[in-house]
C-alpha cells in the first residue's frame, strides 16, 4: 500500500471566505499564522500519479495565483515555481505590473521594471568578489553578496516593497548564516553593517547575532523579515542561486587593527557592489563614467620630459636644480626595492611633489598589481597647489584621469544642467563615491577617517585602496595620540596581501619607526619604512637656505614686531593665535604699511586662497608685501619671504615657517626669527607642550633645523604625549567598529561650521538653506564659505542664524548662518568680537 503523502500549503489572508467555498477534497486547515495567513493541508495518494501528486491539484493551486504558496512536498513546489516562472518569462516582459510570483530586491517607478532578488544577488556576489580579487578575498566577498539580502525572500519584505509594512530588518539573516554556517566573523559583519555600517566584532555581540525567537531585528526597533533560515535558504536556491558548503572551522573572535582592516576592506567590495547595481537598476548601466586607465608608460615619460625642461630652469640656482635632481634620481633608484614602507626626508623647495611622483609611477611600471597613486596632503592649500602641478602635467590624459576629493572640489550644479562643464561634475562626482579615478588627491582626514570609519558611504572607496602607491606629504601633521594606530593600519595595508605601498614624506619627519615594537604589538607587521633620500643630513646641509635667530629671552612687544615688519617690505609673521594675529594686524594698519595681508581660519577658505593668490603675486613682482598668519600658512603653501617671524611653537611648525623664507634660494640666506610674543598663548595643551620643548632643547645648547634634531625632539615628545590613544587600543581589542570611528579623528574641534557672507554664491546658498534647508549636497557647495566657530556656553549668540535639515526633522546642530556682513572684514574675516558676541576667535 502506497504512502499517504501530505501537501502543506499557505494562504494569504485575502483567501479566508474563498477558501472555505472552494476548498479541495481532503483538505483541512492546521492553523492560523501571523498576519493573517492560513496553513493548509491535503493528503496525497502518490501511487496513481508519475509525477507524485494529481495534476488537478497543481491547477488547482496555480488558479490561485499569487494568494498562495506551496510549501510541500517538494516535487509540487518544484512544479508550481516552474509554470509561475514560465508564466512570468513569457508575460512579464509586456506586464504593467510586477508579479508576485517573482521575488523582487528593489522597486521602480516603473512597474515593468522592478528587479528580481535573484538578479541582484547574482550581480553583487560577482561585482564584489570583482572588487575583491585584489586581496585575495573574492570568495568571502561572493559568499557576503548572496548573502547581504538573504532577508529579502521573507514574505514581509516583499509586502514592504508594496507599500504595505515597513520597519524590517533583511540583513540580520544573511549575518546569521555567514558566522554560525559558514564561520566567518568579517563576512558576518559586512553583511549585518551593509546599510547599518559595521557594529562590533567582540564575541559577545557577535554571539547576538543570531536570529531572535521574538522576530525582534537589529536594531530592536526593526522586525525581522523571516526568522525560518531554512526557507530562506531554501527560496534562494530555488531562484537558481547556489551557497557554497557549509565550514566547520573554529570560530575565533579578532583583536588586531591589520582585522578590523581586513574587514573593512571586504566590507567596502560589499557595499560598493550593492550601491552600483541598485544604480544601474535604478539609472541604467551607462550612468557612471569609464575612467582611464593608469596608463604608466606614457605618465613617466611626461613626467620625465618636465623634470628635463625644469633641469635647464636657469631661473633657478644651479645648486638647487642639482639638488633636486639627486634626489629626484633617489626616487627613481628607491623604486627598485621590494620594501613597501617608505620615508622620503628631504628640505623644503627640493622638488619632493615630483620626486615622489616619479617614484610612484617607476614603482607601478615595475609592479603589475599597482593600479592607482593616492597623494594625501594636510591642507586644502597644498592640495590645490598640487592639483595644479598634476593637471598641468596629464591634461590630456582623459577627462577622469585626476579626481579631487575634498570640500573645495565641488562646483556648483545649475538646475538645469546645461553644458559639459555640468556633466563633468556630475561625473567627477559618482567617481569620488569609491575612488574610480587612477590619481586620486585627497586629504590627511578624507583618507585617515575613512581607513577607521564603520559607515558605508565612508568605507566604500577603501577596496581601491588595494594595489595603490600612497604619497603622505607633511605628514608631520598627524596628531600624536593617533600615530600608533595609524602605522598599523597603514602596515596592513602595505602588506603582501595588500599590494599598497605608502610613502611618508615631509622635512620635519617624525621618529615613527622608534614606535615600530607598539605598531607590531598584537600585529602581522611593524612600522620599520625604508629611507629614499640618501643621507638626508648632508642633504639638509647642502640646501641650508635659513639662518634661525632665537628671541626667547624677553618677550617681544607687538608695536617692536610692527617696526620690524615697517623695516622689511616683504616679511612673514606667523602667530599661535587668530586673537594675536588680529591685534598685529591692526597695529600695523594703523600705521599705513603697504601691502598689508591677513591669512587665518577666521577667513573661509575661497577667502584664504583669493588671499594667497594675491600675496604670491606681490611676491613674484617684488612688490611690498607683509603676511600675517597663523600655522594656516605653513606646510606646503608656495611662499618665498626674504625673511619671516615665528612665535615660539613646536619645532616642526617652526621649520614649516622656515620653508616659506628663501624657498627656493635665489638670495644667498635668508633670515628667521622665532620669538616670544608678549601675549604667549597657545591652542591646547598639546601645541604648548611641545613649544616648550623646543624652548628646552634650544636651551640645551642650541637648534638646528636637521633630521638628527627633530629625531631626538620627536623621540622626547613622545615621552610626554603618548602616542596611541589607550582608549582606541581597547577599541581594536575588542574590534567595536562603530565606536573607533567616532573615536579617531584628525581634527579634534567641538566647533561649529558658520557660512560667512562672502560673496554673492555664499549668500545665495544662504538663501537656499532658508527655502529648503540643508543637505549633504548643500554641504559640500558651502563648506568655501564656512569658518569654525566655538559656540559659548549660554548657546548661539544672536548674529547666528540656525537652519533646518532638509530631510529630517530640527535644526542642524553644528551648522548656522551668519547674515550680518558686518561681521566678515574683507581683511580679517569673521570677526564676530566686534559684534559682541563671547565666541572664541583665536
Amino acid at each position: 500500500m502506497n504512502q499517504i503523502l501530505r501537501a502543506r500549503l499557505r494562504f494569504a489572508p485575502e483567501t479566508a471566505s474563498c477558501l472555505r467555498e472552494s476548498a479541495y477534497p481532503n483538505l483541512r486547515v492546521l492553523e492560523q499564522l501571523e498576519g493573517g495567513y492560513t496553513l493548509v493541508e491535503i493528503e496525497i495518494d502518490p501511487g496513481k500519479h508519475p509525477c507524485g501528486f494529481p495534476l488537478e491539484l497543481l491547477s488547482w493551486v496555480l488558479s490561485w495565483g499569487a494568494r498562495v504558496e506551496v510549501l510541500e512536498p517538494p516535487a509540487l513546489r518544484r512544479a508550481w515555481l516552474e509554470e509561475a516562472r514560465a508564466i512570468v518569462e513569457r508575460y512579464c516582459s509586456s506586464s504593467p505590473f510586477p508579479s508576485s510570483f517573482v521575488f523582487w530586491a528593489h522597486s521602480h517607478p516603473d512597474p515593468s521594471r522592478w528587479q528580481p532578488l535573484r538578479e541582484h544577488l547574482a550581480n553583487v556576489a560577482a561585482l564584489a568578489a570583482a572588487r575583491a580579487q585584489p586581496f585575495g578575498e573574492e570568495e568571502n566577498a561572493r559568499l557576503a553578496g548572496l548573502l547581504h539580502d538573504l532577508g529579502k525572500y521573507g514574505d514581509r519584505f516583499q509586502l514592504r516593497l508594496h507599500g504595505k509594512i515597513s520597519g524590517l530588518d533583511h540583513w540580520s539573516a544573511g549575518a546569521h548564516v555567514a558566522l554560525l554556517d559558514y564561520r566567518s566573523p568579517k563576512v558576518a559583519l559586512a553583511v549585518q553593517g551593509h546599510h547599518l555600517g559595521l557594529q562590533s566584532g567582540a564575541k559577545e555581540n557577535l554571539k547576538s547575532m543570531q536570529l531572535r525567537s521574538d522576530r525582534r531585528g537589529f536594531p530592536e526597533s526593526l522586525w525581522l523579515s523571516e526568522v525560518n533560515l531554512g526557507l530562506l535558504k531554501g527560496r534562494l536556491q530555488e531562484d537558481g542561486l547556489a551557497l557554497p558548503p557549509p565550514s566547520d572551522a573554529i570560530l575565533e573572535a579578532p583583536s588586531s587593527a591589520a582585522a578590523m582592516l581586513d574587514t573593512r576592506m571586504l566590507f567596502s567590495a560589499l557595499v560598493d557592489a550593492d550601491f552600483l547595481d541598485t544604480e544601474a537598476h535604478l539609472r541604467g548601466q551607462g550612468y557612471r563614467p569609464t575612467p582611464p586607465s593608469l596608463q604608466v608608460g606614457q605618465a613617466l615619460a611626461r613626467l620625465e620630459a618636465y623634470l628635463e625642461e625644469l633641469g635647464r630652469d636657469e631661473r633657478i640656482p644651479a645648486r638647487i636644480r642639482a639638488l633636486r635632481k639627486a634626489l629626484s634620481d633617489a626616487a627613481a633608484e628607491a623604486s627598485k626595492r621590494p620594501e613597501r614602507l617608505f620615508t622620503l626626508t628631504a628640505p623644503t623647495g627640493l622638488g619632493k611633489t615630483l620626486a615622489m611622483l616619479r617614484f610612484a609611477l617607476k614603482r607601478a611600471l615595475r609592479d603589475p598589481r599597482i593600479r592607482r597613486i593616492v597623494v594625501v596632503l594636510p591642507y586644502l592649500s597644498i592640495l590645490d597647489q598640487t592639483a595644479k602641478v598634476y593637471r598641468d602635467l596629464f591634461a590630456d590624459f582623459g577627462p577622469h584621469y585626476i579626481l579631487e576629493d575634498h570640500s573645495l572640489a565641488y562646483r556648483p550644479l545649475r538646475q538645469e544642467l546645461s553644458d559639459e562643464q555640468d556633466v563633468a561634475e556630475i561625473e567627477r562626482r559618482l567617481l569620488s563615491e569609491n575612488w574610480e579615478a587612477p590619481i586620486i588627491l585627497t586629504t590627511h582626514v578624507q583618507l585617515l577617517e575613512s581607513l577607521h570609519a564603520n559607515r558605508p558611504g565612508a568605507c566604500r572607496k577603501l577596496h581601491n585602496l588595494a594595489g595603490s602607491v600612497l604619497l603622505f606629504d607633511e605628514v608631520q601633521t598627524l596628531p600624536a595620540h593617533l600615530a600608533v594606530p595609524t602605522l598599523k593600519t597603514l602596515s596592513r595595508l602595505a602588506s603582501e596581501k595588500y599590494g599598497a605601498v605608502v610613502v611618508f614624506a615631509t622635512a620635519t619627519q617624525p621618529a615613527f619607526e622608534s614606535l615600530d615594537e607598539r605598531v607590531r604589538r598584537g600585529e602581522p607587521q611593524g612600522w620599520q619604512p625604508v629611507e629614499i633620500a640618501p643621507e638626508p643630513r648632508v642633504l639638509f646641509q647642502q640646501s641650508q637656505r635659513v639662518g634661525v635667530d632665537w628671541w626667547l629671552k624677553n618677550p617681544l612687544p607687538w608695536t617692536h614686531l610692527a617696526a620690524l615688519l615697517a623695516a622689511d617690505p616683504q616679511a612673514l609673521v606667523v602667530l599661535n593665535l587668530k586673537r594675536q594675529a588680529h591685534a598685529l594686524f591692526r597695529l600695523a594698519e594703523a600705521q599705513g604699511l603697504e601691502g598689508l595681508f591677513h591669512l587665518s581660519t577666521a577667513l573661509c577658505p575661497a577667502h584664504r586662497l583669493k588671499v594667497l593668490g594675491e600675496v604670491q603675486a606681490r611676491l613674484s613682482e617684488g612688490a611690498p608685501c607683509r603676511l600675517i598668519a597663523t600655522q594656516v600658512v605653513e606646510a606646503g603653501v608656495e611662499l618665498d619671504f626674504p625673511v619671516g617671524y615665528r612665535a615660539l611653537g613646536p619645532l616642526e611648525a617652526i621649520a614649516q615657517t622656515a620653508g616659506r623664507v628663501n624657498r627656493h634660494g635665489l638670495r644667498k640666506e635668508g633670515r628667521l626669527v622665532v620669538f616670544m610674543p608678549e601675549d604667549e598663548a597657545y591652542p591646547d595643551q598639546a601645541y604648548a607642550q611641545a613649544a616648550k620643548l623646543t624652548r628646552a632643547l634650544q636651551a640645551e645648547g642650541g637648534l638646528e633645523l636637521t633630521p638628527d634634531a627633530f629625531r631626538r625632539y620627536y623621540q622626547s615628545l613622545y615621552s610626554l604625549q603618548s602616542p596611541s590613544d589607550p582608549e582606541i587600543e581597547r577599541l581594536i581589542l575588542t574590534q567595536n567598529y562603530a565606536e573607533l570611528a567616532r573615536r579617531y579623528r584628525i581634527i579634534e574641534s567641538p566647533a561649529v561650521n558658520v557660512v560667512v557672507p562672502y560673496n554673492d554664491e555664499a549668500k545665495a546658498l544662504m538663501q537656499e538653506a532658508r527655502d529648503r534647508g540643508i543637505a549633504a549636497d548643500w554641504i559640500h557647495r558651502a563648506r568655501p564659505y564656512t569658518v569654525p566657530y566655538f559656540l559659548p556656553k549660554g548657546g548661539p549668540p544672536a548674529f547666528l542664524e540656525p537652519v533646518f535639515l532638509r530631510f529630517g526633522r530640527g535644526e542642524a546642530p553644528d551648522w548656522y548662518l551668519c547674515p550680518d556682513e558686518a561681521l566678515y572684514s574683507p581683511k580679517l574675516g569673521f570677526i564676530p568680537e566686534e559684534g559682541g558676541g563671547v565666541g572664541l576667535v583665536i
